[in-house]
């Protein structure tokens, strides 16, 4: 009587030298189907390059004066900017801060926030000092948000910056570029 098969081994034509073969033979197919899926997942992951949010929404400022600041954004092609997110404030708080004299912008229907006045390109916004004084300084913090045209959105950007207040007839003060915000990662 015959027994039967219990292992591939016993099977006719296969010999104890074939198995490293056909394990090589397999390690190969699997790893040809790994580095396939790899590449094809790096393709359909890689999408638009996008801009830090620092270069994507440069912000500088000067001092006019010590009774007005100058706020400019340049936003990079491609991006914009809500006008309805900017926000502003200076310290010390008795330099007292008015309301901004923002452009109209571009309203646009929005996928995130609806009905919206957006701007692009440079803009330039003034904001009014109550009570700056001349030759001292003012910390100018500034909140934002933007999108880009690729459809993926920011989160809120708080800057601040420093700025000389120029003395009484003095030349309006040099720009002040926004460094980059420090990310806290491991707080």
């Amino acid at each position: 009587m015959r027994c039967p098969s219990t292992s591939t081994g016993s099977l006719p034509g296969r010999s104890p030298a074939d198995r490293p073969a056909a394990i090589a033979r397999r390690f190969a197919g699997i790893g040809a189907l790994l580095t396939a899926l790899a590449l094809a997942g790096a393709a359909g992951a890689a999408g638009p390059k996008l801009l830090p949010a620092e270069q994507a929404f440069r912000l500088s400022a000067r001092a006019l004066d010590a009774t007005a600041l100058e706020i400019r954004f340049d936003i990079a092609d491609g991006y914009y900017l809500y006008r309805d997110k900017l926000k502003f404030a200076v310290e010390p708080a008795a330099a007292g801060a008015g309301v901004p004299v923002l452009p109209p912008g571009k309203v646009i229907e929005d996928e995130f926030f609806g009905r919206v006045a957006t701007y692009r390109g440079p803009v330039v916004i003034r904001l009014p000092l109550a009570a700056g004084q001349p030759g001292g300084s003012v910390s100018l913090e500034v909140d934002s948000q933007g999108c880009a045209d690729a459809g993926v959105c920011y989160p809120p950007q708080q800057q601040r910056l420093t700025l000389p207040l120029p003395l009484a007839g003095a030349a309006p003060s040099a720009p002040v570029d926004a460094s980059p915000s420090k990310k806290p990662y491991f707080n």
